[in-house]
């Protein structure tokens, strides 16, 4: 990676970005405000030695901030000191994970979460997260512990609002909005933070009661190991699962969306080494879990990245905050941190990809929906887990219940379709043809040799059945024995069973277990057309 003026002007400006955001994210977190940019500065660093895209950012997340606040809360209990090592702990057990996923070729962990559930859970993360920084721009102090008891606590205390902080907190929010709308992936966000200083401390706010960051610690962090108990082993490893788990799925998705606009690659597998290097470095210095996002990869990318030397420039733009200007964010309205999170997590909620989930697909629809209901009443942890639950599930379901085309002879010509679909096509006299559509496993053997069953016994006159194996690619023990169970119930009642389009593995299988001299068509070459040639020749 050489240098290039691109990737300096890249990382000074999303240093710019990051600087108010890691705030934020850090305060929605738990944490001192100066540890979300540790997260930025460090994990960055991590992520350029060893990721693979040239344009994914690293750093807090929303939803990852909202999950290490919401879960190490009920961890530590009264012991209030061990909150920021347990944040610690996190860092380093997602960036372990990580490794042992990047050793033992575990990339395929990405496609565990379907999009439509991820874009249930995101928006389900969005709204949790936004509803916890409301109670900050009337200037309450909110409350509960999930979105329903929030609500609930927050119409409650409506009656205690500050009005210099509302004021302030929808002016930040406004002025967000409209930046965000006609001056995208310009340092917007910078300049409200650093207007809302000048205006606190000119006109000396903290006097009506506005809240605001303090006196951040100056300085660049200092290396330090974290502390790890074994009484808190248990809760830290499956958060540090569920936060790895939601930072590979989101940075991976990030990377090859901006990959794919350059005509780029992403290597998956090298992502958790980045990933790794990037959450192991951050917890070297007191920080918490970090991850690639969209919205500061977008900055990186449109403010003309190159390479990951931008994100080395960022660091050292960070540094040098740290070192000398921490002062200046000493007035920083917490209302204006919390319209910053607000403004971040809009982007959250895709309502067009939701709507056309109810056109195109209702079972992705529900599933999304699941997803998003699973994220307000239990949390993000908790959320982001049944998020991979029900994906498993999902492709459980579908892969244990495939289609089973049975086929007629199209009229007029030697061609077969599936008749569910072409109701004009012709059924075949005597015969019953059917093709699974899947690879056939123990675990849908069985409903594919139940629908064929039934449709033998519809059908008494059947003297020979068809079994398209073109659309099976791969068969286990279960799939030949299926077959096996189906030749004797056709011997049982003197009927033949042909298979034709079968695939060399399978073909191997079916041999070795002795079908080769019952099932006929098991030969290379055997095509469907040519079995029922004679078939169609006698209609």
């Amino acid at each position: 990676m050489l240098f290039d003026r691109h990737d300096l002007v890249a990382g000074v400006t999303l240093a710019a970005y990051a600087v108010p955001v890691s705030l934020a994210y850090a305060t929605l977190a738990g944490l001192p405000p100066q540890v979300g940019i540790y997260g930025y500065m460090l994990g960055g660093l991590g992520y350029a030695l060893a990721g693979s895209s040239r344009f994914l950012a690293i750093g807090p997340t929303s939803a990852i901030s909202l999950m290490i606040g919401g879960t190490i809360a009920d961890m530590v209990g009264d012991d209030t000191a061990r909150y920021a090592e347990i944040a610690t702990d996190a860092a380093l057990g997602v960036g372990l994970v990580c490794l042992l996923a990047w050793l033992f070729r575990l990339s395929v962990l990405v496609k565990l979460i379907s999009d439509s559930v991820l874009t249930g859970f995101k928006a389900g993360a969005g709204l949790t997260i936004a509803i916890t920084q409301l109670p900050a721009l009337p200037g309450v102090s909110g409350g509960g512990h999930n979105v329903p008891e929030r609500l609930v606590v927050l119409a409650g205390q409506v009656g205690a609002t500050n009005p210099a902080t509302l004021v302030i907190g929808l002016s930040a929010l406004l002025l967000l909005w409209c930046g965000d709308r006609w001056l995208p992936g310009k340092p917007v966000a910078l300049c409200v933070v650093a207007v809302s200083i000048v205006v606190v401390a000119a006109f000396g706010l903290t006097r009506f009661n506005v809240t605001v960051t303090g006196l951040i610690p100056s300085g660049l962090p200092r290396p330090a190991l974290p502390h790890m108990r074994l009484r808190d082993q248990e809760g830290i490893v499956a958060l540090a699962a569920g936060c790895m788990l939601l930072a590979y799925i989101e940075g991976v998705a990030a990377a090859r969306a901006f990959a794919a606009k350059h005509g780029q690659t992403v290597n998956p597998r090298r992502e958790l080494l980045g990933l790794a290097a990037a959450n192991i470095a951050t917890a070297a210095v007191g920080g918490y879990p970090v991850a690639g996002g969209l919205s500061q990869t977008a900055v990186n990318e449109g403010a003309g990245a190159r390479s990951r030397m931008s994100l080395v420039f960022a660091s050292l733009t960070l540094a040098l905050c740290l070192m000398f200007f921490t002062s200046l964010l000493a007035d920083l309205p917490k209302a204006v941190l919390a319209a910053v999170v607000l403004m971040a997590v809009s982007g959250l909620f895709d309502v067009g990809a939701i709507v056309h989930m109810w056109r195109a697909s209702r079972i992705d629809f529900w599933n999304a929906l699941a997803a998003f209901a699973g994220v307000l009443l239990l949390g993000i942890l908790q959320g982001v887990l049944l998020a991979a639950l029900i994906s498993m599930l999902l492709l459980i379901a579908r892969a244990s219940a495939p289609h089973v085309a049975f086929l007629g002879r199209m009229p007029g010509t030697r061609q077969y379709s599936d008749m569910q679909r072409h109701p004009e096509n012709e059924p075949l006299p005597q015969a019953l043809v059917f093709r699974p559509e899947a690879s056939l496993f123990y675990f849908n053997a069985e409903h594919v040799l139940t629908l064929v069953l039934r449709r033998l016994a519809d059908r008494p006159d059947i003297r020979s059945v068809f079994c398209d194996l073109s659309g099976s690619p791969s068969m286990d023990l279960a799939g030949a024995r299926m077959l096996a169970e189906l030749y004797q119930t056709l011997h049982a009642r003197d009927a033949t069973l042909t298979v034709v389009g079968a695939h060399g593995s399978v073909r191997d299988l079916l041999r070795a277990e002795g079908l080769d001299g019952r099932i006929f068509g098991i030969a290379r070459g055997t095509t469907l057309e040519d079995a029922l040639s004679g078939l169609a020749d006698h209609a």
